[in-house]
């Protein structure tokens, strides 16, 4: 077995290992990276970008059919379905380029293979042992199924549903989170028949209610069915078709079936608990640096457990990089980490949800203020529903933003700043947004929390 030396050995090349390697390489630190596939990992070949990709393509399809109200005379032919996924590729194709020219250039060691941990601590690859003074574990996350339910043929994950090769006439979606209804949204955009299944009673459960509810309304009016607070039993497949059960005897059938019930952390087998770190149900368990159990092996990405964002793997592989080389840095918590879901329409969050914040502070100790886009002026401009809702401790600080509507993604680091620095809608209120931008939504909000709404009563 061969040795090689390095300050810091990463394992796992997605976004939270690539981060890590980047930033410890710009430290000063000699990098070595393993990664069984691509560089960039679910994220930039499987998820993130392939997927945001899809949207814009509906995107398009969705603005060329509706292209007439607007004075546009233009006709949707069709969805060429080896088009749109040429396009996708091409994205990805063009991003990893430069992935691979920047881990190049920070002379960052790439090592093609699957790794295991050992003592020391250290990475086997084959027959050859990488040594670092510190390792990095950041091996992501996989597509969870449920107990009986096999990925295969007309029954898929999220990685085999962007590798089809036509656009399905009918589509049962079970769970209704991010990737649920991200999927929904491409495929009624393509003009398919779409139902989801969520075993909660809302859409994208994890956001405040209010969102949930105006993301169904959303949905319902695009044509998008919705079974809620019915827990799946069963699905059975032939040749050609899908069929899903639920507990309560009602069935759907479709071309495909789409199992989006979230991911789990790639941590089996990989020599994590011989090794002396420790798991809870297969996540890592870290302290608050985000050290594990083993002596100078770190964790982070989604086999950490909360949060699973690329955002928040760039972010803790940037921490753990800047913690090894001694600078001591500050740890965004998950509650300040903005959350976007990049359906038509979108949603997007950070902080705490009005039902979180009252859990935590009492009815009495919080006020909360929504604003319909209905009021604003390029939301008009661009047809979009939706609302912005903003929750603050009585007298005190920002503590959530909520929104949904078209783009509204692109409105959400001011609601991370906003939360992150504890501002009060009174410090915010000065401050003007550009005229006219969906931004003023959100400005309304902070006006409004402060005493003084213009454009609301």
């Amino acid at each position: 077995m061969t040795e090689h030396r390095f300050d810091i050995v990463v394992l796992g090349g997605g976004s939270g290992g690539y981060a890590a390697a980047l930033r410890a390489a710009e430290l000063g630190k000699s990098v070595a990276l393993v990664e069984k596939d691509k560089v960039g990992g679910t994220c930039l070949h499987r998820g993130c970008i392939p997927t945001k990709a899809l949207l814009h393509a509906a995107e398009v399809a969705d603005v060329t059919r509706d292209a007439w109200s607007m004075g546009i005379r233009a006709t949707l032919e069709g969805i060429d379905a080896d088009g749109v996924r040429a396009y996708r590729e091409g994205i990805v194709a063009k991003k990893y380029k430069g992935l691979q020219g920047l881990v190049t250039a920070r002379g960052i060691t790439v090592v093609a293979g699957e790794g295991h941990l050992e003592p020391g601590p250290a990475v086997r690859v084959g027959d050859d042992l990488y040594r670092g003074t510190d390792v990095v574990l950041a091996t992501g996350s996989y597509s969870r199924t449920l107990p009986g339910l096999q990925i295969g043929g007309r029954i898929l994950a999220s990685e085999q549903a962007l590798e089809l090769r036509e656009i399905p006439e009918r589509v049962i979606i079970l769970g209704g989170g991010v990737i649920g209804v991200e999927f929904a949204s491409v495929w009624r955009s393509f003009g398919a028949e779409v139902t989801i299944v969520e075993a909660l009673d809302h859409l994208v459960p994890n956001e405040d209610v209010a969102m949930s509810k105006a993301l169904e309304r959303a949905f319902r009016k695009r044509g998008i069915a919705s079974s809620l607070g019915v827990r799946f039993a069963g699905a059975m497949q032939t040749e050609d078709a899908v069929t899903v059960t639920l507990e309560d005897g009602t069935s759907f059938d479709a071309d495909y079936l789409l199992v989006a019930v979230g991911r789990g952390p790639v941590t089996a087998g990989l020599g994590y608990e011989e090794s002396g770190v420790v798991l809870d149900r297969g996540y890592v368990t870290t302290d608050e640096r985000l050290r594990t159990g083993a002596e100078h092996v770190w964790a982070v990405g989604d086999i950490v457990p909360g949060l699973q964002l690329a955002h928040r793997g760039f972010q803790q592989g940037i921490f753990v990089a800047e913690e090894i080389a001694g600078l001591h840095p500050v740890l965004v918590p998950d509650t300040q980490i903005p959350k976007v879901t990049y359906s038509h329409p979108e949603v997007a969050s950070v902080g705490l949800t009005e039902a979180q914040a009252v859990a935590a502070d009492g009815a009495e100790g919080i006020v909360s203020y929504e604003y319909n886009l209905a009021g604003n002026g390029k939301s008009e401009i661009l047809g979009t529903a939706g609302l912005v809702k903003v929750v603050r401790r009585k007298d005190g600080p920002v503590i959530g933003v909520h929104l949904v509507g078209d783009r509204v993604g692109e409105l959400i680091t001011e609601g991370q700043l906003a939360v992150g620095w504890e501002a009060h809608p009174e410090d915010i209120a000065p401050f003007i947004h550009a005229h006219p931008t969906q931004s003023e939504a959100l400005g309304e909000a902070f006006l409004a929390l402060a005493g003084k709404p213009l454009h609301a009563l």
